[in-house]
């Protein structure tokens, strides 16, 4: 083997980007809508679904795998983990446990977040449960009762790390995205404090917040640290739900103060740890609501990438992808047309394929989980519709 050769098969994916040829079809597909590269072939992926169980009623096979039947692209991303997603990485969590029964049907239970969750009997997913309390109520409960669930050096946190490298190692060498996904500072807070009090908490505990905020940056940068001694990460993903049906929940100022300093210090400590130091990180944000306030915003810690684009709260990303042109884009598939007819879902996706493909950087999904009021075969067609225009 010559010199060049040996360089490129030491690097892995690692040491250096994958070349072309030894990528798999999904991470070539991907990173080709990463780098916005106009008129690519569109990524044939979907954010979730809600609707399994009514759409086996309605004639989906059982034995044929999703991939199969909607003709998805083969996975071009590998995440990390380990740092949360809609809640803090607890370690330990807290105890799960029923605290009350309430009725014939429903129960209230402390979930491994330390929430009190208002629930159906035996089913804590697929549906929005009622949060009645949350384990964050001052200084005192935070230091308590938390604060030590979120220590960096928890051996547990590190007890697969080596098996988890190597799945992440083979990966990086197939040029799969490498992605360290982590429960952003809002989707944290809230998680701690709960969604109307963390409001006021913002206003009236400023320094329990950024208390929390420490906490939070302490374990991603060290779990983030024992990662990079391994794989070079391409993507940081946080989870973020920031805004709602009119724009963000906290103000502009307030997230410069309370979040955007610890992101930015997260970000610069990553990039100066970097295996590869010429490698782009990715940064990408994931908010439901309408979101177009906030894209200036997250573009001062180095987003480029965003998702989902929530169309009944006003994101259009035909119009978002113009007034970006830097900025890659999932989703923004309205849910709701999927449930209409047929004739619904042609105009809707002749609209946006075409133009976001020419564009480049857009990857089509629904702006949420695909939801049970969507028949079968309107999704069928859907699918046969994006393979059509996106090619």
């Amino acid at each position: 083997m010559n010199t060049a050769a040996s360089s490129v098969a030491e690097a892995g994916g690692i040491h250096a980007e994958a070349p072309l040829d030894a990528m798999c079809e999904g991470a070539r597909k991907l990173r080709a809508a990463y780098k916005r590269i106009p008129g690519a072939p569109l990524v044939r992926q979907e954010f979730g679904f809600y609707c399994l169980e009514q759409w086996k009623e309605q004639g989906m096979p059982a034995d044929v795998p999703a991939h199969e039947l909607f003709r998805y692209d083969p996975g071009g991303k590998h995440a990390l983990g380990q740092l949360g997603w809609c809640e803090a990485a607890f370690a330990p969590g807290f105890e799960p446990k029923v605290l009350e029964t309430r009725g014939d049907d429903c129960e209230v239970v402390q979930d491994s977040a330390g929430r009190h969750v208002l629930c159906f009997k035996g089913r804590r997913s697929g549906f929005m449960p009622e949060y009645l309390d949350h384990p964050v109520k001052g200084m005192k409960t935070w230091e308590e009762n938390v604060r030590w669930r979120l220590d960096p050096s928890t051996p547990a946190r590190y007890a697969d790390l080596e098996q988890r490298m190597t799945a992440a190692k083979i990966a990086a060498g197939q040029g799969m995205i490498i992605t360290q996904n982590l429960v952003g500072g809002y989707m944290y807070l809230r998680s701690l404090i709960g969604p109307e009090d963390v409001l006021y908490t913002f206003h009236d505990q400023p320094e329990l917040i950024h208390a929390c905020m420490t906490a939070w940056f302490d374990l991603a940068d060290t779990v983030l640290a024992k990662h990079q001694e391994h794989v070079t990460i391409d993507e940081i993903f946080l989870a973020e739900d920031i805004c709602y049906n009119h724009g963000s929940l906290i103000s502009p100022d307030m997230m410069h103060e309370f979040l955007l300093p610890y992101y930015q210090q997260l970000i610069a400590n990553l990039r100066a740890r970097q295996i590869d130091r010429r490698r782009h990180l990715y940064v990408q944000i994931d908010t439901d609501g309408f979101a177009n306030p906030v894209i200036p915003i997250y573009q001062e810690i180095g987003m480029d990438v965003m998702s989902p684009f929530e169309v009944a709260s006003g994101c259009d990303v035909v119009e978002i992808g113009r007034q970006y042109p830097e900025l890659t884009i999932y989703g923004g598939i309205d849910k709701r047309v999927l449930a209409k007819t047929k004739g619904d879902i042609d105009r809707m996706v002749e609209r946006i394929l075409p133009t976001m493909r020419e564009r480049g950087g857009y990857i089509p999904t629904c702006d949420h989980g695909v939801p049970e009021e969507v028949p079968y075969e309107n999704y069928l067609h859907y699918r046969k519709r994006c393979i059509e225009l996106g090619g």
